[in-house]
């Protein structure tokens, strides 16, 4: 069931991902009116956080599997700033 989860939110990112792209490409292109650039900029705001959350969520999730000195396997929270 954690991996249909996991599943779901990839997806949910994705999708709110492109949402987020297209309401850019609508607004840049400038031919909305007032009201629905407003509109799409509150909506714009949501998805952004809402992806934002998701990658937090997600960096929290990764961990690297490492192999200490006498052959055991654990896991550890990743850090980008360790060295391999």
């Amino acid at each position: 069931m954690a991996e249909q989860t996991s599943t779901t939110s990839i997806a949910d990112f994705e999708k709110s991902l492109n949402e987020l792209e297209t309401l850019v490409r609508d607004l840049e292109q400038g031919e909305l009116s007032l009201e629905q650039s407003l509109g799409a900029f509150e909506r714009g705001v949501k998805l952004t956080r809402e992806c934002q959350q998701s990658l937090k969520t997600a960096e929290q999730r990764v961990e690297q599997l490492i192999q200490s000195g006498d052959g055991s396997l654990q896991t550890q929270p990743f850090s980008p700033d360790k060295p391999e």
